[in-house]
């Protein structure tokens, strides 16, 4: 079944649609407050495609996602009992109890790890505004980690590009299918082991 090579393609071909900046910016942004999936899916196949522009993408990225964060931020600071409800109603209270350990041992730190990270952003934004982190540091860590983390994505990817792209389909569904026994395997992991 060549489910990831279908996705691939569709992917590559959106990367060279007019309109490709304004989507990955519009994914950046609500994936910071509630979206799953990471702008990285957009990220590198853009930058693959227009190597070039890969530093505009990256800096496009980081702007909305930290703009993504802020609306994240003041969802937690002004919505703190219906987050929490959310979250206790999800069964992620123990997720949040340690998120909140983090906050409090390592403070702005913990939001340079999120921002950098492959950990949900959307996360540590909302969770910064309930714990009521001052907001300017909160906003400076933010873009720095987040713009680290998207010019190294999109330069690896513009670096890499043409020469991979072949190799990548080839093993697109082995790279697929493998996230998801790891994804799986991990979880079952984390739930045992809790």
């Amino acid at each position: 079944m060549k489910l990831f090579e279908k996705i691939y393609d569709k992917t590559m071909e959106w990367s060279k649609h007019r309109l490709a900046a304004f989507w990955l910016s519009l994914v950046s942004f609500i994936e910071a407050i509630f979206f799953p999936i990471p702008p990285d899916v957009m990220l590198i196949p853009m930058s693959m495609a227009k190597p070039k522009n890969a530093f505009k993408y990256a800096f496009y990225t980081t702007v909305a996602s930290v703009l993504g964060g802020i609306i994240g931020y003041f969802i937690g600071l002004y919505a703190t009992d219906w987050v929490q409800g959310v979250i206790a109603s999800w069964g992620m209270q123990a997720n949040f109890d340690r998120a909140k350990a983090w906050f409090e041992t390592w403070g702005v730190a913990v939001v340079f790890l999120a921002g950098f990270s492959p950990i949900p952003f959307k996360v540590f934004t909302v969770c910064a505004g309930v714990l009521q982190m001052a907001f300017f540091p909160f906003v400076i860590t933010a873009a720095i980690s987040r713009f680290a983390r998207f010019i190294l994505v999109a330069k690896l990817s513009a670096w890499s590009g043409k020469k991979y792209e072949v190799r990548i389909r080839h093993s697109i569904e082995l790279i697929g299918w493998g996230t998801i026994v790891l994804a799986v395997a991990a979880y079952l992991l984390y739930k045992l082991l809790n």
